[in-house]
């Protein structure tokens, strides 16, 4: 007879061993990255500064006050009571210099730079795709401060009054 795993040591996201037969959890498994994430992930230095980026002045103040400036003066914002934006949607051609202005952000503030195609998150069977996005945000939870930026996001972003639900939309990708 198999020793199967205590209740409390299972929580969501636990990764665990089954048996064959039976479908029982038999042991937990250490806790890995999805391969697929982890080759995501950018950490070297980046060169990137303000003086490379020509034309984008109002840009570069609105990215400084939105996500600079809480990452290299957090109790500033915690002193005065406001609560800084969890993120910062661009919005441009291809080329205008969005992912220049993001890595001159991430070299400012030394935070870990993470570039991600959004097709890249568009994956083949139903839930994989949001596994992926889940894992990648516990990998820059990880190494913050982080910026994670992804590019296309087009690609995974739906539009608010396509009809169909959200699983139809899912296995029409």
């Amino acid at each position: 007879m198999q020793r199967l795993v205590e209740r409390k040591n299972l929580s969501a996201g636990t990764q665990v061993g089954l048996d064959q037969q039976s479908l029982a959890v038999v042991a937990v498994l250490p806790s890995t990255k999805d391969p697929a994430v982890s080759s995501m992930e950018v950490i070297e230095s980046q060169d990137a500064n303000y003086e490379m980026i020509g034309g984008l002045k109002y840009q570069m103040e609105e990215i400084t006050e939105a996500v600079e400036l809480p990452l290299i003066e957090p109790e500033r914002f915690k002193r005065i009571g406001v609560v800084p934006s969890k993120g910062v949607l661009l919005i441009g051609e291809p080329g205008i210099g969005k992912t220049l202005l993001v890595k001159a952000v991430a070299n400012r503030t030394s935070a870990t730079f993470k570039r991600v195609v959004g097709s890249e998150l568009v994956q083949k069977y139903i839930g994989e795709g949001a596994w992926m996005v889940r894992e990648l945000f516990e990998l820059a939870k990880e190494k913050a401060p982080s910026i994670l930026f992804i590019d296309e996001i087009d690609a995974i972003a739906a539009r608010r009054e396509e009809d169909g639900t959200s699983g139809e939309r899912e296995v029409q990708r």
